[in-house]
This record gives structure tokens, sequence and C-alpha cells, in this order.
């Protein structure tokens, strides 16, 4: 919300409804007349104040600066809002991407390092950076699982890949900077980083991933997922990973890698992260909304400790923070080895979930399901659209391609996530009437 309220008063002051030297309701006011709190609207106060758009003065109040009314303002780039993903009913199936299976969370271990976590009494101050006991623990996990050591001055603790993204881009960019996402690609990126004031510029992926040479020079930042492109489901391969580097490197611009299930690769060992080929020019992204559940609203920040320190000073600003006791319970399963178990026990049920769906798909054409917890159904766009209609209609939601696009379209198919299915049954039950209606 506080996003929203940025972009709006924004947008307000530089086309002048919002005049030069107008003074600004108080945080209090506002949020009242607005109905939301007033951390919201403070939020939002200190993010004008830091770009530049508001000045305080003393003893007076908040004003819009002098000038701004001339200043760019980004405007929404895709042509079409999207409507928000309904909550499956519990008679459909459910094939779109973005889940993880929680079948199996309902364990001794969670359960115990919940309890735990729970009779830890409340900090009257917590670290920005997170837990220490916890950065210790993740230091040890990300090393273990994606082949890179991080200094534990450069590891922050957020409420996930997307939070991350958010307080790197509150932190780096300033309104008009140009910043590529993939495309097709992630939409909550797209959102997060139109909401910190960044000019989005598409940048088209193949079937490995983000194509480097295609980027302009003039980017500020490139978000990107080399692991497993969401959702064409490409890996970039080596070289391709050492030049967009060295385009990082030549522009001076920074690299955003959301490594949101790079844990689960089904051909190889999980490949390591683009971070450990260049700490200096890559910030990356972890969650455990993938590896565990969306509720445990934890991940991780990595990157040069310099830029990761400014983060946390921002973060302080905005005000942002972690929750104390999911912190602490994911260090205790960490700490006891119940995570490292518990991935391994996922990556095998993963791989039982992607052959049922490969195999009930048997006769078309897939992409992207060597890794992550989706694959692709390459079949003509209207062919895509009528399909997932028409699977609605008979109880089983997928997605199309087209939903993930920002500019025109490049690909088209469908999206087959195996995570959010109950059983095995049921994910073998949707991916067959797809197959027919496909066929």
């Amino acid at each position: 919300m506080s996003a929203q309220l940025v972009g709006q008063l924004r947008d307000a002051m530089a086309e002048g409804r919002l005049a030069a030297g107008e003074r600004l309701p108080s945080s209090r006011a506002l949020g009242k007349l607005l109905g939301v709190s007033r951390t919201v609207v403070t939020e939002a106060y200190e993010q004008l104040y830091a770009e530049g758009w508001l000045e305080g003065r003393h003893g007076s109040g908040t004003y819009v600066t002098e000038g701004v009314a001339a200043a760019p303002v980004p405007r929404p780039q895709e042509p079409v809002t999207r409507p928000a993903r309904r909550t499956a009913a519990p008679h459909e199936i459910d094939l779109r991407p973005g889940t993880a299976w929680i079948g199996a969370l309902d364990t001794p271990a969670w359960r115990r390092a919940w309890r735990l976590a729970a009779g830890v009494p409340p900090q009257q101050r917590q670290d920005s950076h997170g837990l220490p006991g916890l950065r210790e623990a993740l230091a040890g996990y990300i090393r273990r699982s994606r082949g890179v050591s991080v200094p534990l001055d450069g590891l922050l603790v957020t409420r996930g890949a997307t939070n991350g993204l958010d307080l790197l881009a509150a932190t780096v960019l300033r309104p008009g900077d140009r910043v590529g996402v993939e495309d097709p690609g992630y939409g909550k990126a797209r959102t997060v980083l139109r909401g910190r004031g960044a000019e989005l510029v598409p940048c088209p992926v193949d079937e490995h991933g983000i194509i480097a040479d295609a980027l302009p020079d003039d980017l500020r930042l490139v978000y990107t997922t080399p692991s497993h492109q969401y959702p064409m489901g490409g890996v970039l391969p080596v070289p391709r990973r050492q030049a967009l580097l060295a385009w990082a490197r030549r522009n001076g611009a920074l690299i955003a890698e959301d490594d949101y299930d790079g844990e689960f690769r089904f051909d190889v060992a999980p490949l390591p992260a683009l971070y450990g080929l260049d700490p200096d020019v890559v910030v990356y992204l972890g969650t455990t909304a993938k590896i565990l559940t969306t509720d445990m609203g934890v991940g991780w920040l990595a990157g040069r400790p310099d830029l990761v320190g400014r983060v946390a000073l921002r973060r302080e600003l905005l005000n942002d923070r972690t929750a104390v006791v999911p912190q602490d319970a994911l260090r205790l399963l960490l700490e006891r080895g119940d995570l490292d178990r518990y991935v391994r026990r996922m990556r095998g049920e993963y791989a039982r979930r992607r052959e049922v769906v490969v195999r009930a798909l048997d006769g078309l054409r897939l992409r992207g399901d060597t890794a992550g917890l989706h694959l692709v159904v390459d079949v003509p766009e209207s062919e895509a659209h009528r399909i997932s209609v028409e699977a609605g209609e008979r109880g089983v939601l997928v997605e199309t391609l087209e939903r993930h696009h920002m500019g025109p379209r490049r690909a088209s198919g469908l999206v087959i996530g195996y995570g959010a299915a109950a059983t095995m049954t049921e994910l073998r039950k949707g991916c067959e009437i797809v197959r027919d209606l496909a066929g």
C-alpha cells in the first residue's frame, strides 16, 4: 500500500495536481482520510523525501519541493491490467505455477521448531540485517545448496525474494531509472520495480534464458531468474552468464538474481548461483516460499557488504522488518539439519510429480522440465487460450504464457505447475484433461 501511495503522490506532483510548495496533510490525517494506517503514509512520505519530491519545513509540516512538476514520471507499460489470481475451489485441480506442495510439512520437526521459536522473548530492537544466528545458518545452507559462499556482513534476512527486490530497488533506484526485466517474466517483480519509480524495459528471453547481447547499455538494474527462467524454464548456460556479468561490469549496472526454486533440478545437481561468479555486481535473492511455504515469510538478500549495509539502513527508514518467530523457527530447522533433509525429500517428490506430468502430457512439446516446479507446453496462442478456458470449465486451472508477457508476445503456450495439486491422482487427471483438449 505504501508503494501504491508513493506512485499516486508522485503522479499528482509531476502532473501539477499537487503544486510546488503545497502543504501535504499530516501522516495521521492522510491515513485517516484514506482508511490506512499511519505507518503506510509515513513510509510513503519517507520514500518521497529520499527521492526529493517532498521537503520538510521546521515546525510547519511537509511540502511539495519546488520544481518537481517538470520531472518525468514512468507510466505503466503493460497494456492490460491482469486480474489477480483467484483461489482454487476445493473441487478444482490447480495446475498453475508458483506454488509449493505443502502436504509433507506437518512433521514433528516443523511443529517443534515453531513451538521453540514462539518461546523466545520479544526483542526491543531488531538487527535490520536479521537474527545473527539465522544469518550464520543461512550462509551455511546457501553454501551447501547453491555452491557459493556468502559473507555474514553481505547477508540480510528478508520476508521473501519480492521483499528483497523491493528493498534493493528502494536503495539503488531513483525515479526514471531504466530497469531490465525478462519478457516473458515474473509479473510481481515488475509491479515492485514499477512501484519504486523504475522505467521498465522488456528484455527478450529464449529457451536458455535472458539474451545478454540484446541488453541496452543504459540500464541501472536487470532482474533475472537464471537457474530456471520464470516462466519459460530455461537454464542460463555459463557462456551467457559470463556475457551478462561482463555487460554489468562494462555499464556499471547491477544484476538482481532471483533464485526462487534453484534447489530443485532433476537431470544433474543444482547449478551454482550466478552470484558466485561475481558477487560485486550480483545481488542474490532467495526465499523459503518454494522450499517450504509462503507462510514462513522468510527470505534472504546477499551482495557486496557495502551495498547490503545501505539496504539495511534503507530498511530502517522504511520500518521494514522480518518477524522474529519465523526467523528463529527457520534457524532451528537449519541448525538441526531438518531443512536439508526436507529439501532432499521434496526433490524426490517433485521429480515424481514431474514424471507424472510428462507422461500425462505425452505427445505434446514440453519445455523447461529439467528443473523447478513447472514446465511449458508449446501450443499456439489461440489454442492456449481455448484450452485454458475449456479446462477451467472442466475444473482444471491452467495459465497461458500470455499472462506473463509485458511487451509484444514472444512465445505462446501453457504454463503447468505441479506443486499446487493435492495428490498425484489429481495431478495426473488434470494433465490428461489438458492433453485431451490440446489433441
